[in-house]
């Protein structure tokens, strides 16, 4: 059977990664995403460092199975190109503040008069209304916002960075490709594209239900009492003799109950739960034993029972993790200046649905012969506007 989006064709005007990461698994899905990038040096993130050889690892996992097209949009002789490729496209996927779009005379208002079946999926840190629409942020700024980061606060009062781009992905990446899946199925029964309001710190507001039904229903705790941030024995991070840690997850009593008869403990029995002084001197009491035995071996020694006891696996060791490779999670790609890349695939996994041919990331504007020509402009037109300075063309 044929991937599940294709023959969609996809204009991508995002940059960084909230944007590119939702249209790289629109692209894992079978669409056909169009890069659109300034002709002065194109997605910021083609120069984020480290620069493997000629480009940004970053860049290089983020946008495989695209074409680039090196167009800018400021410029008054790119506006009817652009105007082109929006008729031929289904979907249009943009991270710019709002107002953007507008200004440059190609907003949602203008297209849908001339693609009434466009899906916009406009990705921003707030929104495109409210007090905060225009405001400059990024992931960390979102995750303070929507009340995440202050979840992580300790018993000490600090709070710990996130170590990845929780609002970026989650809120952005992640929403934006279920929001664009929601409109295209509406299209399918109405005929009518839709645009799609992506808020990132909005989105985050979702990861706060269990806490606000709980203030609800009349608990209100300290981030550092909570049972997922260490407040209990049962669900916590341990380290081990090298340094390395076990993420203990026992949360039902006989997860709990079979854990500790296997450490020995059998007296903790019933003190998943404790807090305060005695859950102290549980945690304490756990600390001890697991600093015993190095990580692996307490891997090896839980692995046939059912306690919900895992390893914290570092980055590097993940494509080499059994149960990873065993679920083909990892894929490996060469690119032609760059090298070998091993990257996770989509998240999203159909029964029927083949393999998708993985393109290395493109070089800046590579494409942009082939997209043009397919919108039907020709040669001479491609110089006027490369003259122009509107268009940067790769020969």
């Amino acid at each position: 059977m044929s991937l599940p989006l294709a023959g969609l064709r996809v204009l991508d005007l995002t940059r960084l990664l909230p944007g590119p990461l939702c249209t790289l698994w629109l692209a894992d899905l079978g669409a056909e995403i169009i890069k659109i990038e300034a002709p002065e040096g194109g997605d910021y993130a083609r120069w984020y460092p480290p620069i493997r050889q000629q480009m940004s690892g970053i860049f290089a996992a983020l946008n495989r199975n695209k074409r680039s097209l090196a167009l800018d949009l400021k410029h008054s002789d790119a506006t009817e190109v652009f105007l082109r490729l929006v008729a031929q496209a289904d979907i249009l996927v943009e991270s710019f503040r709002p107002g953007v779009m507008e200004r440059m005379g190609l907003g949602y208002d203008r297209l849908r008069q001339i693609h009434p079946r466009l899906i916009y999926c406009a990705i921003t840190g707030y929104g495109q209304d409210g007090p905060l629409a225009h405001r400059a942020g990024h992931d960390l700024n979102y995750i303070a916002r929507s009340g995440v980061l202050d979840l992580q606060r300790n018993a000490e009062g600090s709070i710990p960075m996130v170590g990845v781009q929780i609002g970026d992905i989650a809120g952005g990446s992640m929403v934006g490709l279920a929001s664009v899946l929601a409109a295209l199925y509406q299209r399918e029964r109405t005929g009518v594209g839709s645009f799609c309001d992506i808020s990132m710190s909005e989105s985050l507001l979702s990861f706060l239900v269990m806490e606000l039904g709980q203030r609800a229903a009349g608990l209100v705790e300290e981030p550092a009492e909570n049972f997922l941030r260490g407040g209990v024995p049962c669900y916590g991070v341990y380290a081990c003799q090298d340094g390395r840690h076990l993420a203990v997850g026992a949360l039902e009593p006989k997860f709990w109950v079979k854990l500790v008869h296997l450490l020995g403990l059998p007296q903790l029995a019933h003190e998943a739960l404790e807090q305060g002084e005695a859950g102290a001197r549980v945690r304490e009491t756990l600390r001890e034993t697991f600093a015993q035995k190095p990580r692996d071996a307490w891997v090896s020694f839980l692995e046939e029972h059912d306690v919900c006891v895992e390893p914290v696996l570092s980055v590097d060791e993940l494509a080499h993790d059994p149960h990873w490779q065993a679920r083909g999670a990892f894929l490996s790609h060469e690119h032609p200046t760059e090298g070998e890349f091993v990257l996770p695939r989509s998240p999203v996994r159909l029964n029927s649905q083949k393999a998708v041919e993985l393109r290395p990331a493109p070089t800046l504007g590579q494409d942009g012969g082939s997209i043009l020509s397919e919108a039907g402009l020709t040669l001479e037109e491609m110089d006027a506007l490369v003259r122009s300075g509107a268009l940067l063309l790769v020969r």
